[in-house]
């Protein structure tokens, strides 16, 4: 038990408080968490490790908010990222569904970002992009739910279209080979890839006879 000396807010930094009890420092708090107090006032112990919680929580919050601020990031990597810094699991639990509830996380949300952002960007088969996520920690439920927005055809096409310069001077068997072994290593299966191969070497032969520095006889992607 103790009673409040002094309340005092800091100098650098005028959003916290350190709050004194019986003339020695005891902890920090937000201004507004600090508002609810007053000199006199007598706090126990359970009361001093309640508030003492409540602003680890903030502070858990606060630096999670930093990690977001540079792109969305999943429930786990936030997770991660508070665990990294010794915080306890319960204060990393209260954190997390603090943000959820403010709509600061949102494993749908996120899926849905790190699709547009692959697809507009680097795009990606299903197969990359579902491993990918798992990776983030999404669930399976979120990754298909999202995945059923996926055009992969449309992706390959991209994905394809930016590499093709890169594979001129070749014959067609050689450049579908190249080419079918990038798509597949981008997370496209081997239906699209070959489908989305036969229309950019034929889209290339008719923009440029001479893409392709001679015709094989046997030209299939391989």
């Amino acid at each position: 038990m103790g009673v409040i000396t002094a309340l005092e807010v800091q100098k650098r930094n005028k959003e916290r408080v350190n709050v004194y009890l019986d003339g020695e420092y005891a902890f920090s708090l937000t201004l507004i968490e600090a508002a609810r107090l007053h000199k006199g006032q007598t706090l126990d112990e359970a009361e001093v490790e309640a508030l003492r919680d409540q602003d680890t929580i903030i502070k858990a919050v606060d630096q999670a908010a930093r990690f977001l601020a540079h792109r969305p990031r999943s429930v786990n990597e936030v997770r991660r990222n508070l665990s990294r810094k010794q915080m306890p699991d319960a204060v990393v639990d209260a954190a997390l569904s603090r943000l959820e509830a403010m709509g600061y996380l949102d494993d749908h949300a996120f899926a849905r970002y790190w699709l547009e952002n692959r697809t507009t960007f680097k795009p990606r088969g299903a197969m990359a992009l579902r491993y990918e996520l798992r990776q983030k920690g999404v669930t399976d439920t979120v990754i298909d739910s999202v995945l059923e927005d996926l055009d992969e055809h449309d992706a390959a096409i991209r994905a394809g279209r930016q590499k093709v310069s890169r594979y001129s001077g070749l014959t067609r068997r050689e450049f579908k080979n190249k080419l079918g072994s990038y798509l597949q290593r981008r997370g496209f299966s081997y239906p699209t890839s070959r489908d989305v191969i036969e229309q950019i070497a034929a889209e290339l032969a008719s923009e440029n006879a001479d893409f392709f520095i001679e015709a094989d006889e046997d030209d299939d992607y391989a």
